[in-house]
């Protein structure tokens, strides 16, 4: 069986495959104490399932997606217009605990950056152009998420930002991977040995994403039990988010007159959002624990089941029902 046919088996089985990787690690968490530790191993993983996520995206493409305007307009306008309208509606029916709404502004106010792109790839988006926007959105969320926190809880709030962890996780999860994969796809052109290394990278993006699935599960799960109490609450809000957020991102496509996969990738970034680049801003506020970071990573845990609902739609919707008539 050669590499293609090997990709193509994975990527029908990947929700078998991705249930599977969620099922084990939360097992693995009843039978070991304290699996927080797996913490250090995200980044990795992430870095990872980017690289060879960045690989099945022609790099040469990229300078004309970054062209897209009208994409970019509508991309902007559903993350940093009508979510946050969304949100500030989803928050009045929190209890009247600023730290607990700080922490579901702070996760849900910030579109993803990094692994976005491959669920979106993985869904059947225009992954090119999600990757080519990913600068964009990260420059605009670290300037909207203070005004924002400004707007919804005060100015204390906003001065609770911190632009380190974006611009790390910018680094380390889409600009050294983009890069590696810019230089594996020139090598893979110029020789056999590259063409022949880079084909088994391209059977990973199924496989290094239910890696990343097991180990952000294991990492997060010791976490939800610090503050139950409070995670309660923010359970049907990020349930309801999940329900609402790609239904607005396709909205906003038609809106746009956007193209079937283009409006796809609006749906993925606005329903996926940025909680593993947040977890280290959130651990940095006075009195944070244990509730800020249970409370993000509560949205990872449904945010990752989400995406592999939204996989499986995607994948599967009739091309009529999104398309531009």
């Amino acid at each position: 069986m050669n590499s293609s046919k090997i990709k193509e088996l994975l990527e029908n089985q990947q929700i078998i495959i991705y249930f599977i990787a969620i099922s084990i690690s939360i097992l693995i968490t009843f039978f070991i104490p304290n699996t927080s530790y797996f913490e250090t191993a995200i980044n990795p993983a992430l870095a990872l399932m980017l690289f060879v996520t960045f690989l099945q995206v022609p790099i040469s493409e990229l300078t004309s997606a970054f062209k897209n305007i009208k994409f970019i307009f509508a991309l902007l306008f559903s993350n940093f217009i009508i979510i946050p309208i969304i949100v500030f509606g989803l928050i009045q029916f929190l209890p009247d605990n600023p730290l607990l709404k700080l922490g579901v502004l702070f996760v849900l106010l910030t579109p993803c950056i990094d692994y976005v792109v491959t669920f979106s790839h993985l869904g059947k988006a225009n992954a090119k152009l999600l990757l080519s926007s990913t600068p964009i959105l990260l420059i605009v969320q670290m300037a909207l998420l203070p005004i924002y926190l400004n707007i919804f809880l005060g100015k204390e709030a906003s001065l609770l930002v911190e632009i380190s962890p974006f611009v790390e996780a910018f680094i380390f999860l889409i600009l050294i991977p983009f890069s590696l994969a810019t230089i594996f796809q020139i090598w893979s052109k110029k020789s056999n040995l590259g063409e022949k290394i880079v084909d088994v990278f391209n059977i990973l993006p199924v496989p290094s994403t239910a890696l990343v699935l097991f180990i952000v599960i294991l990492a997060v799960v010791p976490r939800l039990s610090l503050a139950i109490n409070d995670i309660l609450y923010v359970i049907p809000i990020y349930v309801a988010f999940a329900i609402l957020a790609p239904m607005i991102g396709l909205s906003v496509g038609k809106l746009f007159k956007l193209k079937k996969e283009e409006k796809v990738s609006v749906a993925f970034s606005s329903s996926t959002r940025n909680s593993l680049v947040i977890l280290p801003l959130a651990l940095a506020v006075p009195n944070a624990l244990p509730l800020l970071p249970a409370v993000i990573v509560t949205q990872t845990f449904i945010e990752l089941i989400a995406e592999i609902i939204y996989i499986r739609i995607f994948t599967k919707l009739d091309k009529k029902a999104i398309s531009t008539k």
